[in-house]
């Protein structure tokens, strides 16, 4: 017999939303399937995020159905957390679990790097997305609908995202500029264009291909049917006097082509971002020798030396917070060195990317935010910017960056997070630079503009500082890369990250994610402090923790038994004894494996 299909988890029927002008969708069918692990892409603006909203029944559609089949729990990421109410992070993120389900909060904290007993207004907006991504895991719903859910997250936070994902039993759909992040976890793409949804049974990886073929043949029917107007169009003026009645026909055929080619949707197309060179700087860009920097007693940095010689695409990763952004401002001399000395090259012209938007007024307009940039001001012209040397209107520059004309008078504050992104390039793209120093630019900037943004920075004649965990774009752009490793080592590797992973220490973690970052191999003939005979520093590292390990995979085990005691649960909650079960049998796998390593790696150190 055949076994009978399963049920959609989610199925949206002839949905229309239109939103003031032009509809965002209109007639759109989409099914979600137990399993699917769907990458959601498109354009900026071209409504992912409010497809992804429909799914989630938190935007209503005009028109149309929405259904979930009976039992289905749907999960959505917030981009705004709403904290009112909670007295910590931990406390929103558990509000939905049994008291005896909060361990999970515990572990996603841990993976996810954020402090549980952080009071919301302390939090900074990475730390509260980071709790409201933690919320969604430990609910375990059996549909996770994840929006962009790698931002503020650092390359070992999104390594263990990926390794959860990678293991769960429950379908979720992405939304993600990543391009690792994507190839590495899904297997079917919903491609949102021009408010019509293509969907594709197989991941990321060769999507870009699949839409340029789509494209193309788009590309091809709009020539054909330029064509066929233009000869419908000679025979009107040509022949339409002779036998006028006789071929009415032929003339509504015409009216009918031109309908039909006014009613296309003209495809979006890219920012029209061009950077122009300064006059090269000298031969060496920033010279680092011996430099300590350290806050509040934490070392920051310990006897870092670094050369940087024009023309050199650096790129900085590791945790966030472990100083980065600190050694870029030591770099540039927006700030000193503790001790050590920094000399900095000659004709430095630097336009800096500000992760955090800093240099975005939110409450005024784009228009003035241009406008108001002493850098790009043209004296005695109110609708003028300087761009590169020459006076431009201010509206037709931001049309160049692909903002329209009604959102130039439209306070900053209003763009979503890849439109601010768009603003600020158009800001530091205004004016030639020789050093570019980028903080952050990839969050939020959709797959088209990363690719120009790639191709702008590979012509580039000058010299690039890039801080970002994209570890795609860091693989197309960088020759050096400094990985940070804290306690105030950084360590430098020639390459991207791919290079970085080739090169570094072959020692891993079991069960680790596979862009963790570990530390540098100590240099042959001089072990670390804290190595024991017979192991290397990361398996002496590994030996000490392995027990805390063991205990908290002991508690949680114990945790789960007294759960699973309830001899009721089966019949009251059959989802939650399940899902108990399941991490019952997870725990006790990893718990064997945590035994066993010890004892391999005790063994070892005994000789």
């Amino acid at each position: 017999m055949r076994a009978m299909a399963q049920a959609p988890l989610l199925q949206l029927s002839q949905i229309s939303l239109t939103f003031g002008g032009n509809p965002v969708f209109d007639g759109l069918d989409m099914v979600i399937q137990p399993g699917d692990r769907v990458a959601l892409v498109g354009r900026n603006g071209s409504g992912k995020s409010t497809l992804m909203k429909v799914m989630a029944g938190l935007v209503e559609a005009d028109q149309g159905a929405r259904s979930l089949s009976p039992g289905v729990r749907v999960g959505y990421m917030e981009q705004d957390p709403e904290f009112a109410g909670f007295a910590t992070l931990g406390e929103f993120a558990a509000q939905n679990l049994d008291p005896s389900e909060i361990y999970r909060i515990e572990m996603a904290a841990e993976g996810l790097d954020f402090n549980p007993d952080l009071a919301p207004e302390r939090a900074s907006g990475g730390e509260r997305r980071r709790a409201a991504l933690a919320k969604l895991l430990a609910e375990a719903p059996e549909l996770m609908l994840l929006d962009e859910p790698t931002n503020h997250l650092d390359i070992a936070a999104i390594g263990w995202l990926e390794a959860r994902l990678r293991e769960t039993r429950a379908a979720f759909v992405l939304i993600s500029h990543d391009r690792a992040f994507l190839r590495a976890l899904t297997r079917a793409t919903l491609w949102v264009d021009r408010g019509q949804v293509r969907r594709r049974d197989s991941g990321f990886d060769g999507f870009e291909e699949w839409r340029d073929t789509i494209w193309a043949a788009e590309d091809e029917a709009r020539h054909k049917l330029n064509r066929k107007i233009k000869a419908e169009a000679r025979w009107a003026v040509e022949g339409i006097s002779a036998r006028r009645k006789r071929n009415q026909g032929r003339v509504r055929a015409l009216q009918a082509l031109r309908a039909e080619r006014a009613s296309q949707i003209k495809r979006q197309g890219t920012a029209a971002m061009a950077l122009e060179a300064a006059p090269p700087s000298g031969k060496l860009v920033a010279e680092l020798e011996h430099v300590q920097k350290s806050y509040g007693g934490r070392a920051i940095l310990r006897d870092f030396s670094l050369r940087v010689m024009r023309g050199e695409r650096v790129a900085f990763v590791g945790p966030n917070g472990i100083g980065k952004t600190t050694l870029l401002r030591l770099i540039t001399g927006a700030e000193e060195a503790d001790s050590g000395t920094i000399r900095r090259g000659t004709g430095l012209e630097v336009a800096i990317f500000d992760q955090s938007r800093a240099q975005l007024d939110p409450n005024a307009t784009l228009w003035e935010n241009l406008t108001g940039d002493p850098l790009m001001r043209v004296p005695g012209q109110a609708d003028q910017v300087m761009v590169r040397g020459q006076p431009k209107h201010v509206v037709g520059y931001l049309k160049e960056f692909l903002f329209d004309e009604a959102q130039a008078r439209a306070p900053v504050r209003a763009l979503s997070g890849g439109e601010k992104a768009r603003l600020l390039l158009a800001r530091i793209m205004a004016q030639p630079a020789n050093l570019l120093v980028l903080d952050e630019p990839t969050n939020d900037l959709d797959v088209e503009t990363l690719d120009l943004l790639q191709d702008i920075l590979s012509e580039f004649d000058g010299t690039v500082l890039l801080v970002s965990h994209d570890r795609d774009f860091i693989d197309r752009i960088a020759s050096t890369t400094l990985v940070f490793e804290g306690e105030g080592k950084v360590t430098a590797y020639a390459g991207g990250w791919s290079d970085y992973m080739a090169q570094r220490p072959a020692v891993e973690k079991p069960g680790a994610a596979s862009v963790s970052v570990a530390p540098a191999a100590a240099p042959k003939g001089k072990p670390k402090a804290g190595a024991k005979p017979g192991l290397s520093f990361t398996e002496s590292h590994r030996l000490e923790k392995l027990p805390a390990e063991i205990a908290r995979l002991e508690a949680e085990i114990a945790k789960l038994a007294e759960l699973l005691s309830d001899a009721n649960l089966f019949t009251r909650e059959p989802v939650k004894f399940r899902k108990a079960t399941e991490a019952m049998a997870a725990r006790q796998a990893a718990l064997e494996a945590a035994e066993e390593e010890w004892l391999a790696l005790a063994e070892k150190a005994e000789g």
